[in-house]
Order: structure tokens, then sequence, then C-alpha cells
């Protein structure tokens, strides 16, 4: 992550926080105010970033990785509904075909004999 980007991110969490419209003469006023020196491009992403979205959700959903996996097999359905229904049993099959592991106790010895 680099400073730019780290910054215009906690401009735009100390914007939201105190209840300030996130813009991006507001990200780069704050930035400006701690003395940093960022690419000009940092803080308009931003703050589009912060217009099409809400804060409160990608704080909330920081940790929920796999998102992507969900909507890339969501996309496909509009044309081709049966080739993602399809698919789906696949993965299922693939999952089943896995062979367990043994266990100690298939062995014939223990740790303690």
């Amino acid at each position: 992550m680099s400073l730019g980007e780290l910054a215009c991110t906690y401009a735009s969490l100390i914007l939201h926080d105190d209840g300030i419209a996130v813009t991006a003469e507001k990200i780069a006023a704050l930035v400006k105010a701690a003395n940093l020196a960022v690419e000009s491009y940092w803080p308009s992403l931003f703050a589009k970033l912060v217009e099409k979205r809400n804060i409160e959700d990608l704080i909330m959903n920081v940790g929920s990785g796999g998102g992507g996996a969900a909507v890339a097999l969501a996309a496909p359905s509009g044309g081709g509904g049966g080739a993602a229904t399809a698919s789906a049993p696949a993965v299922e099959e693939k999952k089943q075909e896995e062979p367990k592991e043994e266990s100690d106790d298939d062995m014939g010895f223990s740790l303690f004999d």
C-alpha cells in the first residue's frame, strides 16, 4: 500500500467519522494539513469510491474474502443459465472423489505403543 493510498484512506475515514461529506477537496486538505505529499489522483479516486460505495459497508466487509468468486459465478447466469448450473455439480463431484486421509489407528500402531 502506497503512502498516498494510506493517507487518503485515513482522511476518508476521518471525514466519515466526523459526519462530513467525503470529497476530493476535503481529502486533499486533510492530507495537506498532515504535511504529506501525495499524487493528485489519489483524493479524487477515493472520493469516487466513497460516492459509489458506503464506507460503513467497506469497513464491515474488510475481512470477508472470497466475494469475487460469487460475483464471477453470478455474471454468466444472464445469458447461459444452463451452463452455470451444469458447472456447479462438477465442483461437488471433485470434492467427493478426494481420498480420505488415513489415521494412525488404521496403521496398526499409536504414539504410546
